[in-house]
C-alpha cells in the first residue's frame, strides 16, 4: 500500500507539474507576447503616422507620435524578447520586424531632419518599406497565434492526462485497499478469530484445550504466548489445588487450636476470678491474724518476733497488690467497654483530677495543651494511661527541683497518627533501659527507694497497643524523661487541628 501511495503521488505530482507548465506558457508567455506584439505594431504605426503628417503639413508637432512610438517600440521589443525567450521561431519573427522597422527608418524616416518637401518626395518609397514591415507584422501575429493554439492544445492534453492519472490513482488505491483487506482477513483476522475462540474456551474453564499456533509471525507469536500462559495457568492451578488441600488441613488444625485457646481463655477467666476472690481471702486472713498477734502478744514478743510479724504482714499486703496489678494488666483489652469517640482532653482532665491530691502535695506544675483531638477507644483505659504516665513523672521527681510535667500533641500527616508526649524534669531513664522499663515487674530501683510493683509502664504499653499505637522512651531528651506514644487519627475526621501550644500552668 505504501508503494502504491508513493508511485501514485509521484505520478500525480508529475502530471500536475505538466499542467501547471502548460497553463504558465499560455497565461504568462504566449498570450502576453501577442499583446506586446500588438503594442509594438501600434507603436510602429504611430511612428509612420507622425512622419507622414509632418511630410504633409510641415508642422513638427506631428513628430510627437513618432518620438513616443520609438520609446514604446523599445519597451515592447524588450518585453517580447523576455516572454518568448525559449522559442527560436518567435524570436526570429521579432528580429525580422525589428530589422524591417530599422530599414524603414534608415531609408525613409531619417529624412525628418530635412525639409518636409524631401519627405514628401520619397513618400512612395517609405510606403513600400512600411508595407514590408506590415508583412512582418502579419507573420509575427500568425506565428504567435499558432503558438497560443499549440500551448492551449498542450494544456488540454495535460489536463486530460492529469484527470486520467488521478482517476487511475484512485482506482488503484481502492483496488489495493480491497486486496489488502482480503489478505488481512485471510491472514490476520481469521487466525485471530481462531485464537480468540480458543482463548474463550480456556477462559470458560477448559484449561486442557490446546491453542494452535498458526497465522503470520506476529499472530503466531501471540498464540505462542497465550499457549504458554495457558500451560502456566494449568500448572499454577494444579499447585493451587494442592495448596488448597494443605490450607484446608491447616484450617482444621487452626480451628482445633482456636477451640483450645477458647478453653484456655475460659480457664484464665476462672483463674482471674479465683485470684480476685479466693486467693486474696487467705492473704487478708494472714495479714489480719498477724496484726492480731502483734496487738495481743506484742508485749510478750521480743524485737525479732515483732519484726517477723511485720515481715509477714508486709508480704501479705504486697502479694495483694501484686495480684490486683496482675488482674489489672490481664483485663486491659479483654474486659472491654464499647469503643466510642473519646475526647483525649476529657480523659486527661479526669486523670489530673484523680491525682489532684498528689499534685498538690508535691507542688507539681502542669503544662497542658489547650486542645486535644478525639480518638476511638475506651475512656477508662485512656484515663488510666494518662494517670500512670503523670504519676510516674511525679514519683521519679528530682530531689533538687519542683516537678514539672508537660503534655504535648501534634499531627503526623504522613503516618496518619497523633504524636503525643509526656515530659518531666525528673531523674530520667538511661538509654540502655528504654525497653526494659516496659517489661512487667521490671524495676530499675529498689523498693526502699521507690515503691510500686513495676507494672505501670507495662500497662501503659498494653493500653496504647490495644488502641493501635505504640509507646517508647525518647532517648534524645536528657533533661528528665519523655514518653512518646501514638494514636490513630479518626478516618472520618478532617485532621486539621494544629499542634496546640502548651499553656503555662500553676501548681494545683
Amino acid at each position: 500500500m505504501g508503494i502504491v501511495v508513493v508511485l501514485g503521488a509521484a505520478a500525480g505530482a508529475q502530471v500536475i507539474a505538466n499542467t501547471n507548465n502548460a497553463t504558465d506558457r499560455v497565461l504568462n508567455h504566449t498570450q502576453p507576447a501577442l499583446l506586446q506584439a500588438t503594442r509594438l505594431q501600434n507603436a510602429l504605426i504611430n511612428q509612420e503616422s507622425g512622419v507622414r503628417g509632418y511630410a504633409i503639413s510641415g508642422d513638427r508637432q506631428f513628430l510627437e507620435p513618432y518620438t513616443d512610438g520609438l520609446q514604446e517600440q523599445s519597451r515592447a521589443v524588450e518585453r517580447i524578447r523576455t516572454l518568448v525567450a525559449g522559442s527560436t521561431d518567435l524570436l526570429a519573427d521579432l528580429d525580422a520586424v525589428q530589422h524591417a522597422a530599422d530599414n524603414w527608418r534608415a531609408n525613409y524616416a531619417h529624412n525628418i531632419d530635412a525639409s518636409p518637401v524631401a519627405l514628401a518626395a520619397t513618400s512612395a518609397q517609405g510606403k513600400a518599406l512600411f508595407d514590408e514591415l506590415r508583412a512582418r507584422f502579419d507573420t509575427q501575429t500568425a506565428d504567435l497565434t499558432d503558438a497560443i493554439a499549440a500551448d492551449r492544445r498542450a494544456l488540454e492534453y495535460a489536463s486530460a492526462l492529469r484527470n486520467w492519472v488521478l482517476a487511475t490513482m484512485v482506482a488503484i488505491a481502492l483496488l489495493t485497499g480491497a486486496i489488502l483487506t482480503g489478505l488481512a482477513r485471510r491472514l490476520v483476522a481469521q487466525p485471530l478469530s481462531a485464537l480468540a475462540a480458543a482463548s474463550s474456551r480456556v477462559a470458560e474453564g477448559d484449561f486442557d484445550h490446546h491453542i494452535d499456533i498458526a497465522g503470520p509471525a506476529d499472530v503466531a507469536t501471540v498464540a505462542d504466548v497465550v499457549e504458554r500462559m495457558r500451560r502456566r495457568v494449568v500448572s499454577e492451578l494444579t499447585a493451587a489445588r494442592a495448596q488448597e488441600a494443605v490450607l484446608s488441613q491447616q484450617k482444621a488444625e487452626l480451628d482445633l487450636q482456636a477451640e483450645e485457646l477458647r478453653r484456655s481463655n475460659t480457664e484464665l477467666e476462672q483463674f482471674a476470678y479465683v485470684a480476685s476472690h479466693d486467693l486474696q481471702e487467705p492473704l487478708r486472713k494472714v495479714a489480719s491474724f498477724c496484726q492480731l498477734l502483734d496487738k495481743r502478744y506484742g508485749d510478750k514478743l521480743d524485737e525479732r518476733g515483732k519484726q517477723y510479724i511485720e515481715f509477714a504482714v508486709d508480704g501479705a499486703k504486697r502479694m495483694q497488690i501484686l495480684i490486683n496489678d496482675l488482674l489489672t494488666f490481664s483485663r486491659v483489652g479483654r474486659v472491654a467497654e464499647a469503643t466510642t469517640r473519646v475526647d483525649l482532653r476529657a480523659t486527661l482532665d479526669a486523670a489530673v483530677s484523680d491525682l489532684s491530691a498528689v499534685i498538690e502535695d508535691n507542688g507539681v506544675q502542669l503544662e497542658l495543651p489547650a486542645q486535644l483531638p478525639e480518638v476511638v477507644g475506651e475512656s477508662t483505659l485512656l484515663t488510666m494511661l494518662w494517670q500512670n504516665l503523670i504519676a510516674n513523672a511525679i514519683k521519679f521527681r528530682a530531689p533538687d527541683r519542683a516537678p514539672l510535667v508537660r503534655v504535648d500533641c501534634e499531627l503526623d500527616a504522613a503516618s496518619g497518627t497523633w504524636q503525643l508526649s509526656v515530659t518531666d524534669n525528673g531523674i530520667g531513664i538511661a538509654a540502655e533501659f528504654s525497653e526494659q522499663v516496659f517489661v512487667i515487674f521490671q524495676r530499675l530501683h529498689s523498693r526502699e527507694e521507690y515503691g510500686g510493683t513495676g507494672i505501670g509502664l507495662a500497662v501503659c504499653r498494653k493500653i496504647v497497643e490495644y488502641h493501635g499505637g505504640k509507646i517508647w522512651v525518647d532517648t534524645a531528651h536528657t533533661e528528665g524523661t519523655r514518653f512518646r506514644f501514638t494514636l490513630p487519627v479518626l478516618v472520618e475526621d478532617n485532621p486539621a487541628i494544629p499542634a496546640a501550644p502548651a499553656v503555662e500552668g500553676v501548681p494545683l
